[in-house]
This record gives structure tokens, sequence and C-alpha cells, in this order.
């Protein structure tokens, strides 16, 4: 008995999406969500590292009486255009062109989300130490009329220590050394430097927590690369204390160090991130939210901000 050939097999099966849609009308999108698929992303360190990552992707419908898109063939080309080109504008406008493409004119849009973690290398403080560090990434691209809209959205964790405790813990501490030294006189320095190195030199520390920054930035089109790493680093420098990978007691110091000088209510924090985003000549408009998980509450203290870039 002769086998028929793949192609004949499948040209014999019925297609009810040939068949006309009833109550005929366009759609505003068709796609599919939640598909995985690794793709190339910068590492951080001048190289590239492939992660794995979620995907959704749809088109519009603009054929009133087409029953529905070529699904499949909209996801055959995701697999393509991703494993050919790396995450960039660039690259995701080829994704997004060959998806309107495999539609044969069924569509004349297509929009994209991508989420992944980034995984860049991050230097210790003092220590000859690195480790990798994750980073929540979202990318949203639209491709209508020829025109390419992106957003990059992310998320950076830090450590902000409340101005208000330490204030109140350098007061502890002052009370203290008075109360330990009142009828001390003259004191010399080596006494007070040893007091100060005892456990009695430390009335009160104050409260710390681990926070974050959620980002997200309308990118201007004129620019070839997602500038996640510079925004990053730029975010990072600019809050002071971002939370470390590789630790050893000298970068412990410092990130104590850090954190004394860094001292931030959510609203200082909130005004650093706006600051760097509204200074980035690739940034059209931001909106960002940062989050301090209270260590002395049970609730979170959050603050957001949103804003332009530089005028052109």
């Amino acid at each position: 008995m002769s086998v028929p050939a793949s192609g004949s097999h499948a040209a014999s099966l019925p297609d009810v999406a040939q068949q006309p849609a009833t109550l005929a009308r366009p759609l505003d999108w068709v796609g599919m969500e939640g598909i995985a698929i690794p793709v190339r992303v910068p590492d951080g360190a001048g190289g590239h590292v492939q992660v794995a990552a979620q995907v959704d992707l749809s088109v519009d419908l603009k054929q009133a009486g087409e029953r529905g898109i070529h699904m499949s063939r909209l996801y055959m080309r995701l697999q393509e255009e991703l494993a050919r080109h790396e995450v960039t504008p660039a690259g995701l406008r080829h994704v997004l062109q060959a998806s309107i493409d495999s539609q044969a004119g069924l569509s004349g849009s297509a929009r994209l989300r991508l989420r992944y973690e980034a995984l860049l290398l991050r230097r210790a403080l003092r220590s000859d130490n690195a480790g990798w560090k994750r980073y929540p990434v979202q990318i949203e691209a639209l491709l209508e009329n020829g025109h390419l809209k992106l957003v990059l959205g992310f998320g950076v964790e830090y450590s902000s220590t409340c101005p208000c405790s330490a204030a109140l813990s350098r007061q502890a501490n002052a009370e203290r050394f008075a109360e330990d030294f009142a009828g001390a006189h003259p004191i010399s320095t080596g006494v007070v430097r040893d007091w100060l190195a005892s456990e009695r030199g430390m009335a009160a520390t104050p409260h710390a927590q681990r926070s974050e920054a959620k980002v997200k930035v309308e990118l201007r089109p004129q620019f070839d690369e997602l500038p996640l790493v510079a925004l990053v680093d730029a975010l990072e420098a600019s809050l002071g204390t971002p939370v470390q990978t590789a630790v050893k007691r000298e970068d412990e110091q410092a990130f104590a160090m850090l954190n004394a000088a860094n001292l931030m209510f959510c609203e200082d924090a909130a005004r650093r991130v706006a600051s760097v985003l509204s200074a980035d000549p690739r940034i059209e408009r931001y909106e960002a939210t940062v989050s301090h998980f209270e260590s002395l509450h049970p609730h979170d203290a959050v603050a957001s901000v949103s804003g332009r870039g530089p005028t052109p």
C-alpha cells in the first residue's frame, strides 16, 4: 500500500478556517500569548547570552469576511525570525514585519510583548569577585503603518535606609555617649574610638529594606539599540545602593557605607529615578514606581513619577 506524500496529505485535510465568517467584521488583534522561546540579549559585559523568554504575538484581521488568521504561520515565522535576529529595534521590526507578511494580505499591523529575565554580570564593590544578577524585562513592540513603537520595561532592586530612622539612631547613640562619658574629662581619641567599636557604641541602628524601582520607557525611533544595560547602570548609580551578588566582608562594609551615604524615603528614590530618565535623549516618555518593602511596617511605601525625556 502506498503512503501519500506529506504535502498531498496535508492538502487533503479539511480547513474550516477557509469558511466565510459569520457576523463578519474586522478584528483589532488576533494571536497567541505565552509562547515559550529562547532569545539572545546583551550580557552587560560586551557579549550576549541566551535566555528563556515568553512572547505574546498578535496581528490585526482587517478583512471582515475572513474567518481567521494563519495562526501556525505566525508561530513559525516568530521562531524563524527570533532565531535569526537579536533583540534590538531592527530585529524586532523584522519579527513584526515578517508576522504581517505571513498573513498574505489579511493583516496590516502587528504587536509583540516579550518577557524575560536579563542576566547581567556585576562586579563586587571592593573584592575581586563578580556574580550574575537578574533583571525582569518586558518589551512591547508595535508596527503600524510602517512605524515602530517600542516600550521597554524593567526592574531594578536596591537598598533603602530610612532618613528618619537614621536621625533617631544618631540621637540614641549621642545620648548613650553622653551617659557613658558624663564624668570623663578629658577624653582621648583612643578611648572614644574603642567605645565606638564596642557594642556600647551602637545604641540603635536605622531600619533598611530591599526596594525596587519598576520603570517603563517609550523609546525614540532614531536609536539602534535597546538601552537596557545603560539605563540599569545609570539608575543603579543614581540610587547608590544596588543589591549585590558576590559579597565578601569588605564588600559588605562598603555596602553599609553606601547605605549611610544614600539615606532615602521612597519620594527621594522616585526623584532620583526621574532625574535619570528625564535627561536621557533616547526616551520619549517614562513612568516609574518605586516600592520600599518596609521592615518597620507590614505594608510598603510606594511612590510613582512620570514625565518626558529632553526635548530633541
